[in-house]
């Protein structure tokens, strides 16, 4: 039985809440204007603090853990991992909010579940599922759209709209000099820009200035981050970053965070507004373009390209005929759809639909296992009739 705390106490925490709240800067967040789509009694927690708590337990959440960033390639403990990114993002974030006087609450729970929509093997992995995407008529894909149905929509968390918007509009890829949120949405709004984002590409700002500094230091806080792992890996060398980068932001992931960080606190203080001086930008500008050539489209990190289209197109056919066939004993059905079973989801979305979300929440181990449960041939260690049982769980 769940326990409700007694209302005199309770009413005694909220007032302190609020009042803690009043010190915040007039741009920030107010718990208070929180907007659920089915409103819900107050509580010890506040609106956002309790929003956190439910993306933490959430199922997508889990998957974090073995969501590779940018080098999918290495088995290497000291690369960074989607979870270890999403906690980067948390922290600078909130020590950028701290500064300015902004909701930490807010802020915390926009960036634990930014990515929770990205597929296996990262922005790689994304182009090859929207073009599959794109094939079946059901739009293109995009992580944050993702994530949000993700929470909104398959797992039904009933989070407030400030967060979710902030986990659709989070795109650190946008490389924003200036950020000025976007207020003033309601619940329409949001859904609008959700269908306009699937099927047009459209840039899209937050509602609130915590959801413009999650925005900024998701792109802070891999900017230093991929070139220490580049180093790791022996892609680059720290010789190769650029002089005029090395001398305006820093050589190492430790000096590039604090001289952002910094840059973009003495830039926004007092300001309904994220933004950076144009000296540092210009230089981070350089030390982008720098990591776009140098890493992301380097070739010695995309000799398995070829391979990883291949299993994306093999998995969503091999899927979506297993939906079409209503074959139950798919791992479609037993690893997503009689999970959410509660919800009606498998009756509120198109058979694409679902295969787009099952392959999106796979985790990187998770996907090639199933690859190859699909698609190489098992060997039977003793009987013919534990072969037959094979090809039954396979085919029926």
């Amino acid at each position: 039985m769940r326990r409700g705390i007694n209302d005199v106490l309770l009413g005694q925490i909220l007032i302190r809440n609020e009042s803690r709240e009043n010190l915040l800067s007039e741009f920030a967040t107010k718990s208070s204007d929180g907007i659920r789509r089915i409103e819900e009694p107050d509580e010890v927690r506040s609106k956002f603090f309790r929003d956190s708590d439910r993306i933490i337990h959430s199922k997508a959440y889990t998957r974090y853990i073995d969501k590779t960033q940018v080098f999918y390639l290495f088995e290497n403990d000291h690369i960074t991992h989607r979870v270890l990114h999403v906690q980067m993002v948390s922290k600078i974030a909130r020590q950028i909010g701290r500064a300015l006087g902004l909701n930490e609450d807010l802020i915390e729970a926009i960036a634990l579940g930014h990515d929770i929509g990205h597929a296996p093997y990262g922005h790689e992995g994304e182009t090859y599922l929207s073009e599959l995407c794109k094939k079946h008529g059901i739009g293109v894909f995009h992580h944050s759209v993702q994530s949000v149905k993700f929470l909104d929509t398959i797992e039904n968390q009933n989070l407030t709209l400030e967060v979710l918007d902030g986990i659709l509009c989070h795109d650190g890829e946008s490389y924003d000099r200036f950020l000025r949120p976007n207020r003033n949405k309601s619940w329409d709004v949001f859904d609008r820009e959700i269908e306009d984002k699937a099927y047009k590409n459209i840039e899209l700002t937050p509602m609130t200035l915590e959801g413009c500094a999650v925005r900024i230091a998701d792109m802070i806080s891999f900017i230093g981050r991929d070139i220490e792992d580049a180093i790791t890996v022996g892609l680059i060398t720290r010789d190769e970053i650029p002089a005029n980068c090395a001398e305006a932001i820093g050589n190492n992931n430790r000096e590039i965070i604090n001289t952002l960080v910094i840059d973009v606190i003495e830039n926004s203080y007092g300001e309904d507004c994220i933004s950076f001086s144009s000296e540092i930008w210009r230089a981070l500008e350089d030390l982008r373009n720098f990591n776009l050539k140098t890493i992301y489209e380097n070739p010695r990190i995309k000799t398995q390209s070829g391979k990883i289209r291949t299993m994306y197109k093999f998995m969503f056919e091999t899927f979506l005929e297993d939906m079409e066939r209503k074959n139950l004993n798919s791992n479609i059905y037993q690893h997503h759809v009689n999970y959410y079973q509660g919800s009606g989801y498998g009756v509120r979305y198109s058979e694409p639909e679902i295969v787009r979300d099952f392959i999106a929440g796979m985790t990187d181990n998770y996907f090639n296992n199933t690859f190859k449960e699909s698609f190489l041939p098992k060997k039977c260690r003793y009987t013919v009739e534990e072969c037959e049982k094979s090809v039954i769980l396979e085919v029926d």
